[in-house]
């Protein structure tokens, strides 16, 4: 059974930093390129990030400079580290394989 399970979301103020996590099961890991995407209240969802199997990453303009992706193929984890957070960041994210699957999302809340 393939599983990503999301951890990490938090309420947060502006400015500050949170670190999602992603462990999968069920696929080989390794060999897939990962996602995270995001849906704000009341909007569609949006790709934010991708980390492929040779280590490159990519960024939607949105978070570039602020966000980071990373991947340990030895734990089955992908991460997001979000820096200097902003209102807009607010957001139900969600990692995703290229293949499709998909986590049930963690919820990040930035407010003062």
């Amino acid at each position: 059974e393939v599983q990503l399970v999301e951890s990490g979301g938090d309420l947060v103020q502006p400015g500050g930093s949170l670190r999602l996590s992603c462990a999968t099961s069920g696929f080989t890991f390794r060999t897939s390129g990962m996602n995270w995407a995001r849906q704000a209240p009341g909007k569609g969802l949006e790709w934010v990030s991708s980390v492929y199997t040779d280590d490159s990453t990519y960024y939607a303009d949105s978070v570039k400079g602020r966000f980071t992706v990373s991947r340990d193929n030895a734990k089955n984890t992908v991460y997001l580290q979000m820096n200097s957070l902003k209102l807009d960041d607010t957001a139900v994210y969600y990692c995703a394989s290229v293949a499709g699957y998909w986590g049930q999302g963690t919820q990040v809340t930035v407010s003062s």
